[in-house]
């Protein structure tokens, strides 16, 4: 899937195949932990985070992996932890769900959320 046509994350989550659903709920936990249920939609086809035009964060289940775009901010914060990872200037990549660091993702979150408060 690259954009999906759910109108609610909800409806997204049921497209998702079986062998990501575990890797995505719990990616998703981590987002409404970390920024609550009020700011979750759906924005350019995916899972997103924040204001409808301009949400903080996103991720997708794409064809070839999983993304999570946190922005260049995050992944800089992180670049020592990222080394090895396949990403972009915002953007994660993971092959394979159980590849993924959800403590670091926890934490990059967390960057994301004390940027948006001004921290």
């Amino acid at each position: 899937m690259v954009q999906s046509k759910a109108t609610s994350v909800d409806d997204f989550m049921l497209e998702v195949s079986a062998e990501r659903r575990p890797a995505l709920d719990r990616l998703r936990a981590l987002c409404l932990r970390t920024f609550g249920a009020e700011h979750e939609l759906m924005a350019f086809g995916m899972p997103a985070y924040g204001p409808p035009k301009l949400p903080w964060i996103a991720f997708n289940s794409q064809k070839q992996h999983i993304s999570l775009y946190a922005g260049q901010s995050a992944l800089e914060a992180h670049a020592d932890r990222l080394a090895g990872v396949d990403h972009g200037k915002g953007c994660v990549r993971w092959r394979r769900p159980e590849a993924m660091d959800f403590d670091l993702i926890a934490e990059m979150l967390e960057h994301v959320q004390a940027r948006v408060r001004g921290a």
